[in-house]
């Protein structure tokens, strides 16, 4: 039993429809769960957040980052993305250590956590040897994140073309040894090859052991021209293999009777909008045919080797690109889609990431019952005051430098523009050493 807690005289921004939006009132959590939204809470001896000139929201939920890559920020910012495909997925990540892994997985974690993000979907395919996966884990548990480790594959090319090797049989160990309970913070997921990367009989096996081990499975899919004459949602379709328990990632070259087909089974979409749009060659972003198809899309921070992960970014980019693509007249959904507004963006980064990540049942809005994920936003911040509108404050105007408090299943990762989790200066420090290896292993691959 942990002590009561109240988050007082806070602007709420619930994203769940029955409570909606309050002007000024109160959340109860108790033993890590959101317990009661209202005008006005009475709960003696409960620790007082004061939230006064905050915005109290759920956290962000990011869909998809290549965590491990955290050390090499920015390194391929004016670089055409296939040499980010050449390098850090060819010798660049082969050379990586376990020490790599944990030092970009640390920094990365902790740098989400300060930008309001709790819940990351981890999408590490760089699983060289089992003690890679270890030192990921490990980085992740002590960030104090909520995290769904998506387990890949080695960095080899014959793991990625055409490939007749099954996934590796290292994930029944991770399920067993860090996954046992569902009630937990971190979770497990498969990221998967899929159709474009494995042959037939190897991607459809691949999905059956997620299924056995009673995870989800993202995989990237139509990322590029190649990729979408590869049709692999239709080939998981035609295999009856096409579910709710997947998540395809970018899609932004496949068609649009496969976006019907995901949304009919369920499937969810996740977008790396500043990525994809800094990745000559990637296609548009396909929102248009994921809400004309009835999909929800969410967002992800991708790699930031090329973009930056905190999810204002994405919801700004995405909003703004959506905008222009519409008011020109180029899209290609089947039929009209849907005017979007801010709040619909913000759903994208909190409740539809939920979903996506198998999580929708815990987190993702301020619903008593959910665990407690809250983030307190400064509504004084001078970029942000005075704000006529939550929403739209947070979605056109912030920055991770607003966000003073974050919680994660009640606990206090954040507080005063502070974490309090981990030694940052350490976490920086490693990732500094990291860095000049892997710099020094570009070099070299050049």
């Amino acid at each position: 039993m942990t002590p009561a807690m109240l988050i007082t005289h806070g602007q709420i921004l619930s994203m769940d429809d029955r409570i909606g939006e309050l002007a000024t009132a109160d959340l109860l959590i108790e033993d890590g769960v959101i317990r009661e939204v209202a005008p006005s809470i009475d709960h003696a001896g409960a620790e007082v957040i004061d939230a006064t000139s905050m915005i109290v929201m759920p956290g962000f939920v990011d869909t998809h980052r290549h965590t491990w890559q955290t050390a090499v920020r920015h390194q391929y910012a004016d670089a055409d993305a296939l040499l980010y495909f050449a390098e850090m997925l060819g010798p660049v990540g082969a050379g990586y250590r376990p020490d790599d892994v944990y030092a970009g997985n640390l920094l990365g974690a902790l740098s989400a956590l300060d930008a309001g993000v709790t819940t990351l979907v981890d999408w590490s395919h760089v699983q060289n040897t089992p003690d890679h996966a270890d030192a990921a884990v490990r980085a992740l548990a002590e960030s104090g994140i909520r995290a769904v480790f998506a387990h890949g594959w080695p960095l080899a090319p014959e793991w990625t073309r055409d490939s007749e090797l099954g996934h590796p049989p290292d994930i029944r160990r991770l399920r067993g040894r860090y996954f046992s309970s569902d009630d937990q913070l971190l979770t497990l997921a498969m990221a998967a090859r899929g159709p474009e990367m494995a042959s037939h009989d190897v991607w459809l096996g691949d999905l059956r052991l997620a299924r056995e081990l009673g995870i989800r499975t993202t995989v990237h899919v139509g990322a590029y021209a190649h990729n979408g004459r590869c049709r692999a949602v239709s080939q998981l379709r035609d295999a009856g293999v096409l579910g709710d328990d997947i998540t395809f990632i970018h899609c932004c070259y496949c068609t649009n009777d496969e976006f019907a087909m995901m949304a009919g089974a369920g499937a969810s979409v996740s977008l790396g909008v500043q990525c994809e749009l800094n990745s000559a060659g990637i296609g548009d972003i396909p929102l248009d045919r994921a809400l004309a198809a009835g999909i929800r899309p969410s967002l992800s921070g991708d790699t930031e080797t090329k973009c930056s992960g905190d999810m204002f970014t994405q919801m700004r980019m995405l909003l703004g690109y959506y905008r222009s693509w519409m008011s020109s007249g180029h899209s290609s959904a089947p039929k009209a889609p849907p005017t979007i507004h801010v709040r619909d963006v913000l759903e994208f980064a909190t409740v539809a990431g939920a979903h996506a990540s198998g999580l929708g049942h815990r987190v993702g809005s301020l619903t008593p019952g959910k665990q407690a994920d809250v983030i307190l936003i400064r509504a004084d911040s001078l970029n942000l005051a005075p704000v006529s509108d939550p929403a739209a404050a947070v979605v056109l105007a912030a920055h991770p430098g607003n966000v003073d408090t974050v919680l994660v299943g009640g606990r206090i990762v954040k507080r005063d523009g502070k974490l309090l989790t981990a030694d940052q200066h350490r976490a920086v420090e490693l990732a500094r050493r990291s860095q000049e290896r892997v710099l020094a292993a570009i070099a070299a691959a050049r």
